[in-house]
């Protein structure tokens, strides 16, 4: 089970200038680290969290998308995903996908970069009213694909990745790109490494000969 930003397509270069721009007529210039300290679940959560009533946040929400659909081909998938997901059909295990962002712009980047054939299930950021760290879209793949906990594998770029799947009691593999994690999260992952390509070469490995 997969993450889907950070995890298997990079987009934050995308998301970043998206929501900077997004708030930027009522917060002005906003930093990267400020953005990433607001970031997860559904936009709307985190304008409402953040800009002054329902009519900042309804305009935030379109200056958001009428950026994301013009600036659409900053997100590219991450080396190596391709031959990750053709490996492991072949070795005829199940993936999925969970993710905070919303179904549509999911299923758009899933039809684009074609992955959306080896995917046997997929959880959205607007799928339920609950969101990460909560471990309820997880624990709805693992029941949807008839799998208990041990059986399970799921990779996330964020704390809350990790956090959902240790609540789930599912291994949880943590791509850290690189910055500081809090060790109390550190210590819910089961393993942790700086990049994608590290982590597919992880779960090739863990899988070889199932």
């Amino acid at each position: 089970m997969f993450d889907l930003d950070g995890t298997l397509v990079d987009s934050m270069p995308l998301v970043l200038k998206a929501f900077a721009h997004a708030v930027a007529p009522f917060c002005g210039p906003v930093s990267d680290e400020e953005l990433f300290t607001r970031l997860g679940g559904p936009p709307e959560r985190t304008f409402a969290g953040w800009l002054r009533g329902a009519a900042e946040t309804a305009q935030a929400m379109t200056r958001l998308r009428d950026y994301s659909l013009t600036h659409w081909k900053l997100i590219r998938p991450f080396d190596g995903w391709e031959s990750l997901f053709q490996t492991l059909r072949q070795r005829e295990l199940a993936m999925a996908v969970w993710t905070g962002r919303e179904r549509e712009s999911a299923q758009w980047l899933f039809s684009e970069y074609a992955i959306a054939p080896y995917l046997r299930a997929c959880v959205c950021g607007d799928d339920l009213p609950s969101h990460k760290p909560d471990p309820e879209g997880l624990q709805r793949i693992v029941d949807e694909l008839q799998l208990t906990a041990d059986d399970a594998l799921f990779v996330g770029d964020a704390d809350v990745d990790v956090l959902a799947g240790h609540a789930c009691g599912v291994r949880t593999l943590l791509i850290r790109h690189g910055r500081a994690v809090d060790e109390a999260v550190l210590r819910k992952a089961w393993r942790v490494v700086e990049t994608p390509a590290e982590a597919y070469a992880q779960i090739l490995q863990d899988t070889n000969g199932l």
